[in-house]
């Protein structure tokens, strides 16, 4: 059997990490695991295509064949920005950052990443997106440039998912809501009552409906329970 390969973005955060420790406790054939970070030999900065596409390449010249992708990054918040509370919290900058960590980082792994899936046979890239990114299910507002991007996202899965269909009918494209994890980015959150789930919970329950996908589950949305989210 061909040694498999797979692949977490963003695989030293809370819920990648524990993403790429649950892939490598797996079944023994799972193959090989590589989860990348902002430094270091897999290094891969979103916003810098060039180290998206060294990836790409380094992944395309090892044995075995990539059959999972899961992209773990995102951006709600920093020292600099918070989610906004009202449109009078709206900035250019702001917005411009969420856009290029959410929606163009994650179009430009697609555009590197989905050719090397498997011409015949399964294979998945999964994105991690947010119920908060529903346009339908958003009935309190606020968060605008959070909002904004990961339902730019999912347009983007589902765009990059109708020619990954033309061009590999057994492949899957998919956006996962992971549920609300204990990381640095829902920390303030919580802090204030927000239930969450440990990384590792919603990493196993991530698996759990990566391995239930089929072809007919691409180009959807799905939250952690493998459950469809209105767009």
């Amino acid at each position: 059997m061909t040694d498999r390969i797979a692949l977490v973005i963003g695989g030293t955060g809370g819920i990648g990490q524990a993403l790429a420790e649950a892939l490598r406790h797996a079944e023994p054939d799972a193959g090989t695991v590589i989860a990348t970070s902002r430094s270091g030999p897999d290094a891969v900065d979103l916003l810098d295509e060039a180290s998206i596409a060294a990836l790409a390449r380094r992944v395309e010249s090892l044995p075995g064949q990539l059959t999972l992708v899961i992209d773990a990054t995102g951006f709600l918040h920093d020292e600099t920005f918070t989610p906004e509370k009202t449109w009078r919290h709206i900035d250019p900058a702001h917005m411009a950052r969420s856009f290029a960590v959410n929606a163009i980082g994650p179009a430009l792994l697609m555009k590197h990443l989905l050719p090397l899936l498997p011409a015949r046979g399964r294979g998945v890239l999964a994105t991690l997106s947010a119920r908060v990114g529903s346009i339908g299910d958003n009935r309190l507002g606020g968060w605008t440039s959070y909002r904004a991007s990961k339902a730019a996202l999912n347009q983007i899965v589902r765009t990059q998912a109708i020619e990954l269909r033309r061009r590999k009918p057994d492949a899957i494209c998919v956006a996962l809501h992971p549920g609300t994890v204990d990381t640095g980015l829902s920390g303030p959150f919580a802090a204030r009552g927000l239930d969450v789930r440990p990384p590792h919970e919603a990493a196993t329950a991530i698996l759990r409906v990566i391995d239930n996908l089929t072809p007919d589950d691409n180009g959807c949305f799905l939250d952690q329970n493998g459950r469809h989210v209105p767009w």
